[in-house]
């Protein structure tokens, strides 16, 4: 016996000595065993980061923090938000080093002190900021809080560019993200907001696609997030080509970021554009307005091969074609983009985009216009994964709330969970069946005694896939502003394999 089995023999018989040895438990080889399957429990930390939420003066931000009940959690925890550095938003107000390093030294002293913090699990609570030194915010819930946390950041904006409402959901940090629906035509201003959630810098590249292809950047790789600090990074500072609709493709090289793109239209107002759900071959983009005015869909295929796809409107009554929009051809690297005009006709609706032979993977997302003339404003609505187990909205108002559920394949039966208000209230629940091909505007149950806003929490009982979409709706000074969020599965719940203390592997 060598020395190195020598050596990997004491530390395994240490390991078992100190912790003891967890094997999953696998059939053996007479076939009379069987593997457990794994258990459904409550993750145990989640983490958010909310964006810089406006450059403007007259911006008024709402911050909704929201943990629905989960059996099987521990009994304490928290969940927190904290003051994030704003990087390129400081050092470009032009008031010099002095004033930075002030600034610097005033957010060292908030440090210890979270700008919100939750009280219990099944109830909102709600932070208020203005104007336009609002920093991004890093956030972490653990033990009881963590599953499902659920941040909204909703910023009203009475004038300037991108007035309206615009709202966007706070983003697990990742290392990849597609956000088809961006511009840089020269009445849009769009950033895309990095916000780094880690101890150590992260290295971040964009990269940006137009109707032709890959657009010629010229510092769009390796841009660094500093520790615990957001990065809003101007378009119009990547390249010098003006294209209408661009797909931005935000990579990771070393780090963890969260990102989303803010659109600030001159003349049609802005909102928040979240990342598409990951390239697949099927998408569902859920949600539409009944009363959209205009409807744009912008998709791109990041593969070496052309996608086709068949374009649906799944309604009220079921699926129907878009006249003269049957299908998209999605050229590969290039940004294709169709106007579907007035689709919606007065009745909810969801595009469900499928192959039209071959599935090629694809990402995209939908402008939606409403109101008239100059009173118009803009919202985004990006392709999404389904509900799943669990989806959440937060900031729902007792008026302007509408809840939008497709179910584009099966039928399926979901529950429906109105919170506690965040100034008071009594939760509500009901049960809903949506039909096959589908989409139906919820009347959602609101909490009894309300007070304040509450949130909406959707669980799948049986049946299909479906997914879902959350409308506000808020008129500041004569405005009609909107801002439309998706609800993807929570991911509050983890698969777990049944282990088993299993010795004899040490002498295998």
């Amino acid at each position: 016996m060598n020395r190195t089995t020598l050596s990997l023999i004491a530390g395994a018989t240490a390991l078992a000595a100190i912790t003891g040895v967890a094997a999953l438990t696998t059939p053996d080889a007479s076939g009379t065993n069987t593997a457990k399957a794994a258990a459904e429990l409550p993750v145990e930390r989640s983490s958010l980061v909310c964006p810089a939420p406006s450059t403007s003066d007259l911006a008024e931000t709402t911050y909704t923090s929201f943990t629905p009940v989960t059996k099987g959690t521990a009994s304490d925890g928290k969940a927190e938000l904290r003051s994030g550095a704003r990087e390129s938003g400081d050092a470009a107000d032009g008031k010099g080093e002095k004033a930075e390093a002030g600034k610097k030294a005033d957010r060292a002293g908030k440090a210890d002190k979270p700008v919100l913090a939750a009280k219990e699990p099944g109830t909102p609570v709600i932070e208020d900021a203005s104007g336009a030194d609002s920093p991004a915010l890093v956030g972490t819930a653990d033990g009881k809080f963590a599953p499902g946390w659920t941040v909204q950041e909703s910023t009203q904006v009475a004038a300037g560019a991108g007035r309206g409402l615009q709202g966007v959901n706070c983003t697990a940090p990742d290392t990849e993200f597609w956000f088809p629906g961006a511009s840089t035509a020269t009445d849009r201003t769009d950033y895309v907001h990095l916000t780094n959630p880690d101890d150590s810098a992260a290295v971040v590249d964009i990269e940006l696609y137009g109707k032709d292809g890959a657009l010629e950047t010229t510092v769009g790789e390796g841009i660094t997030v500093q520790p615990h600090a957001g990065e809003p990074i101007l378009l119009s500072t990547l390249t010098s080509e003006k294209q209408e609709n661009v797909t931005v493709h935000v990579s990771v090289r070393s780090g963890r970021v969260g990102a989303s793109v803010q659109a600030l239209d001159d003349k049609l107002g802005g909102d928040w554009l979240a990342a598409s759900a990951d390239p697949a071959g099927s998408l569902v983009v859920p949600g539409i307005p009944k009363d959209a005015k205009a409807v744009r869909l912008v998709a791109f295929t990041p593969g070496d091969a052309d996608a086709d796809l068949k374009v649906r409107l799944a309604s009220p009554s079921g699926e129907i074609t878009p006249a003269g929009n049957e299908t998209l051809h999605v050229k590969a690297g290039m940004t294709s983009a169709v106007d579907l005009g007035e689709l919606m006709r007065g009745e909810a609706g969801s595009l469900v985009l499928t192959p039209t032979d071959r599935a090629v993977p694809v990402v995209a997302a939908v402008r939606v216009v409403r109101g008239e003339g100059a009173k118009q404003e803009t919202a985004f609505i990006p392709a999404s994964r389904p509900l799943g187990t669990r989806a959440t909205a937060v900031d729902n108002r007792a008026k302007g709330t509408t809840l939008s559920l497709t179910a584009p394949f099966r039928a399926a039966e979901v529950k429906v969970t109105a919170s506690a208000g965040s100034e008071g209230g009594t939760a509500a629940s009901k049960t809903y069946t949506i039909k096959s091909g589908t989409t139906q505007d919820i009347e959602v149950p609101v909490p009894s005694g309300l007070k304040g806003t509450y949130a909406l929490t959707v669980e799948t009982v049986s049946g299909g896939p479906v997914y879902g979409a959350r409308m506000l709706a808020v008129t500041t000074e004569g405005v009609p502003g909107f801002t439309v969020q998706t609800l993807p599965d929570d991911r509050g719940m983890v698969a777990v394999p049944e282990a088993d203390e299993d010795l004899s592997v040490l002498q295998k």
